[in-house]
């Protein structure tokens, strides 16, 4: 019964975590809209630039929230109730340092970088400080509510943490509206009242999780041992994170020095792509993460291995829906949504989203390694595996290679990094590569192939046109899911896949 709440629970919690990324998706698009004909083109441009200091310490966050997490969802999972507030105290501790870290940094080094090297129209230089400060207060704020997030994601609590981010979109509509009606400096009062809705979500976080979690209440511990583990533990997420990040600004850097800002136009391109699908699989993999390590924590190897192998599968099979029709059918979806579609973009998204499908398989690997604490190693060589990417591309670059060259070395680093990644995983948890293959690489392999040969043959027959773009994204997502449900699943999976359609179907008829 343990495992059906459990599922029941990640099957919950993942609805609601794509409920709130649909409704992020449809207030972005909106308020970008209407952001950008109210400021204007040279304001946006100047918030975006200035303000890219959130951007910049975004690595910071992600690494941040993957320390405060595990080691919260390590102690719940034990249940270890007294290590848990330590752990909570620590991590506020930690980053309560990191933000005066960033204040000072911000206030002296990138005070004098906007100062001395920023190209800022002189009537706009006092609206560009404006926004620099409430940038950083922006960063600090979202800084100080990683602990009480990571505490909502460790308890899986998604409703919590969706409905406060449906909030803070929301809030984000009435900024526009306000931004509309006032008369006030639209820039600086823009960078306020982000600002003041950053400081509003970090406090509704911090009032939720000491209501709700007892370990929330925070006191000035100093566990020595402790705060040496938490930081070291980020300390070599922080380097993954950075490696992420120099690979693929350095990628960028390398296409601008070889071709040009018309290549950098359609990565750009590309790379949107690439995060509207992403959400899809991010959301599940959210949902599963915090049962892996708790499944570690209590000592339950064989549920965590079965869970690692349920999520690369249902990952891949996930992403794979949606990226099999915008693979074939990439070049009229690119025409409808754009115009002019730059030279490069179709090659682009399509070697983006193999890399993709890669990388779909290394979440569940790479939470399973931060389950153990023991990532010093892991994140070393998986690290500096990935920052090869740059001067293996810039090489292949100098030998005339054309632009797609970059992004076929990415996919080749990441198959590599993969297997890396289960070498080294395999004696730190006790994986059977011989399984993790059978149940996972061969099913996602054999669903890949046999799925996608009749939506490519019928887009190869078939004249372009509206109708043969439909029928082939029609066809691709039917032969995706039948091809899952026949050779995806295993026998117990079909068998209560089934029986699920048969209380819904009865459901319906009762109704």
């Amino acid at each position: 019964m343990d495992d059906i709440s459990n599922n029941r629970r990640i099957a919950k919690n993942t609805l609601l975590l794509y409920f709130r990324m649909l409704v992020q998706m449809l207030v972005s698009l909106y308020t970008s809209r209407v952001v950008l004909s109210t400021l204007g083109i040279a304001d946006f441009g100047i918030y975006n630039v200035v303000g890219g200091v959130v951007a910049m310490f975004s690595f910071i966050n992600n690494a941040m929230a993957s320390s405060s997490q595990r080691y919260l969802t390590f102690e719940l999972g034990r249940g270890n109730h007294s290590r848990l507030h330590s752990a909570f105290c620590t991590s506020v501790n930690i980053h309560l340092l990191i933000s005066i870290i960033i204040l000072f940094f911000s206030q002296t080094i990138g005070l004098w970088f906007l100062n001395s090297y920023m190209v800022i129209p002189v009537a706009r230089f006092d609206a560009a400080i404006w926004v620099f400060q409430m940038s950083v207060l922006s960063t600090v704020f979202a800084m100080l509510a990683i602990p009480f997030i990571a505490t909502i994601v460790a308890h899986e609590k998604m409703s919590a943490f969706a409905y406060i981010s449906i909030f803070e979109v929301l809030m984000k509509l009435v900024i526009v509206y306000i931004l509309w009606v006032s008369e006030i400096d639209k820039l600086k009062l823009y960078s306020i009242l982000m600002f003041c809705v950053q400081l509003l979500v970090c406090l509704i976080y911090r009032t939720y999780c000491k209501k709700n979690f007892a370990e929330c209440k925070y006191e000035l511990i100093y566990d020595k041992q402790l705060f040496r583990e938490m930081s070291g533990f980020a300390s070599w997420n922080l380097w993954g994170s950075m490696s992420a990040v120099a690979f693929t600004q350095g990628l960028n850097i390398l296409l601008n020095l070889f071709f040009g800002p018309v290549v950098n136009a359609a990565r750009a391109i590309a790379v949107q792509v690439q995060n509207a699908i992403q959400g899809f699989v991010s959301n599940f993999q959210m949902a599963i993460n915090p049962q892996i390590t708790k499944k570690y924590a209590m000592g339950d190897m064989e549920q965590m291995h079965s869970l690692v192998f349920a999520s690369g599968r249902y990952s891949f099979f996930l992403l794979f829906l949606f990226a099999l029709p915008i693979f074939i059918e990439i070049n009229p979806v690119l025409v409808f949504w754009l115009g002019i579609v730059p030279d490069h973009t179709v090659g682009f998204v399509r070697l983006i989203l193999c890399i993709m499908l890669v990388d779909t398989l290394a979440n569940p690997l790479i939470v399973a390694a931060q389950a153990t604490g023991r990532i010093k190693v892991y994140q070393s060589v998986v690290g500096g595996l990935l920052l090869l990417i740059v001067p293996v591309a810039y090489v292949v670059l100098k030998m005339g290679g054309d632009p797609e060259s970059v992004f076929w070395v990415h996919f080749i680093v990441a198959v590599l990094a993969q297997l890396v990644r289960l070498l080294m995983i395999r004696p730190m948890i006790g994986l059977s590569l011989r399984r993790y293959f059978f149940e996972v690489i061969m099913k996602v392999v054999t669903v890949a192939i046999v799925s996608s040969a009749f939506p490519f043959l019928l887009h190869g027959v078939l004249s372009e046109g509206f109708f043969a773009f439909l029928l082939v994204c029609v066809v691709s997502f039917c032969s995706v899911l039948s091809t899952i449900f026949m050779l995806g699943l295993s026998g117990r999976e079909r068998k209560l896949v089934v029986e699920k359609l048969f209380l819904l179907r009865q459901k319906v008829i009762r109704r």
